[in-house]
């Protein structure tokens, strides 16, 4: 007899995800990561054989290949889109320790824009900051560490570094950069919300750190 709390049909009417197309990526290994951006209208995905493959999303949700990106020297892990408020920008981060920004100039031209080689092993994750903090990377990485990565007025970029797990460090993730309803709160009056930042993060350690 089917078990009530775990194998009871769940009530209303709610709709269930179905596949609604496949994707050729022309990538020639693993696919590692798959984001799509702010407005859903560009694809980001990112493989083992080095490449970083940019589609557009049109109204009828086809994807057109329009980019290829070549930087990394080994496997690419993860993308993550910057907030638009800051451009096209996409943020990377690969095996071969290193991280990179990239920003299209043009439709369907590229460049990258900044690159960060303070790992001393694998990068595996990183997220860009809530949009209030500014133009902000955390970057998660094996060697025990997570970079932070913050881009200044005139376009240079600072860093800092918090060591976060003995056996390095696999995901991170950045909180809102406001207290919950502090902005439903702040609408009857005319006080700057305060905001703060506080990222967790995932090691090989078995541990998660705030």
């Amino acid at each position: 007899r089917p078990c009530r709390r775990c194998c009871a049909r769940p009530r209303g009417s709610g709709t269930m995800a179905t596949q609604t197309e496949t994707i050729e990526t022309l990538h020639e290994d693993l696919i590692h990561d798959a984001q799509l951006d702010y407005y859903g209208k560009k694809l980001a995905t990112c493989s083992s054989d080095r490449s970083i493959r940019i589609y557009d999303v049109d109204a009828n949700g086809q994807h057109q290949p329009v980019a290829e990106l070549k930087g990394h020297e080994g496997p690419v892990w993860q993308v993550a889109w910057a907030h638009p408020q800051f451009g096209v920008l996409l943020a990377s981060c690969s095996y071969d320790r290193k991280v990179c920004v990239w920003k299209e100039q043009a439709p369907g031209h590229w460049i990258r824009v900044y690159t960060y080689e303070g790992h001393e092993s694998s990068v595996n994750a990183l997220a860009w900051a809530p949009v209030e903090l500014g133009l902000v990377l955390a970057c998660a990485s094996a060697d025990t560490t997570v970079s932070i990565l913050t881009h200044q007025a005139d376009d240079t970029w600072t860093t800092s570094k918090i060591t976060a797990h003995q056996i390095g460090c696999n995901g991170v993730s950045w909180a809102p950069a406001y207290e919950p309803g502090a902005i439903v709160t702040s609408a009857a009056g005319s006080a700057q919300l305060p905001t703060s930042a506080q990222l967790v993060t995932g090691g090989g350690d078995n541990l998660v750190k705030v």
